[in-house]
């Protein structure tokens, strides 16, 4: 089980694109599978994460950039919903299977499962995500290439900064790493069941979502083979 696990982790990044392939095939193929597809993003999402607090304050960073009058026409129950689906449930999950990991044995091997889980969960997220949204990325293609620097040149600057933040800190090299690319990735599907509750007049909002996510999954592709030469093992 854990050579299995092992091996599909070092090749999750062919795994994820194909994943990406799949979705956006089936998403041009047969374009009636993008709606139950966006049905099913809430609880894959659920599955996949364990621990984020960036929507409990979502509200709060709308009122404040956009003003209470935005804040007001939106409509919250989705809001609720992907709070309990995405934070709550998981979060629970996840500390329950920590404890039971560290007292018996049959936690342990949950965990193992669970962890395993992760690489598969990642691709089904991705296949569903880019096939309810694909055509519509198409459609609006021009508009969202305008966002694309934006993301690369974030990218970019993230590396140094990363890299400064981690020798400050006193990271090895390893942990070094884990900050560029922590760093990089901003979780933008987190928010996508957020954005998919806006009004009518916001529907550019979902497909700079998933375009963001696409950059990113190219960046981290270019990373896998560019942060470990910027940050030996050995100096």
């Amino acid at each position: 089980m854990r050579t299995l696990i092992e091996r599909v982790e070092r090749h999750q990044v062919p795994l994820y694109l194909a994943a990406l392939a799949v979705g956006a095939g089936a998403g041009v193929a047969l374009p009636g599978v993008a709606h139950p597809a966006e049905s099913a993003i809430n609880p894959v999402l659920g599955l996949l994460l364990y621990a984020t607090f960036l929507m409990a304050l979502l509200p709060a960073y709308l009122w404040a950039f956009v003003g209470a009058e935005f804040v007001a026409a939106v409509d919250l129950a989705p809001f609720v919903e992907a709070f309990l689906l995405l934070i709550a449930l998981p979060l629970a999950a996840a500390g329950l299977t920590q404890v039971a990991a560290a007292r018996t044995r049959w936690g342990c091997r949950v965990q193992e499962v669970v962890l395993g889980a992760m690489v598969p969960l990642m691709m089904l997220t991705l296949a569903v995500v880019v096939a309810s949204q694909i055509a519509g990325v198409g459609a609006r293609l021009g508009s969202l290439l305008l966002a694309v620097p934006v993301y690369v040149a974030f990218a970019a600057v993230m590396v140094p900064v990363g890299m400064a933040a981690g020798r400050v800190a006193g990271l090895d090299a390893p942990g070094r790493r884990a900050v560029v690319f922590s760093g990089a990735t901003r979780n933008s599907l987190v928010v996508l069941p957020l954005v998919l509750a806006l009004p009518d007049r916001f529907a550019l909002a979902p497909l700079v979502v998933v375009t963001q996510t696409l950059v990113e999954l190219v960046v981290m592709v270019v990373f896998v083979r560019l942060i470990p030469r910027l940050i030996p093992t050995q100096p």
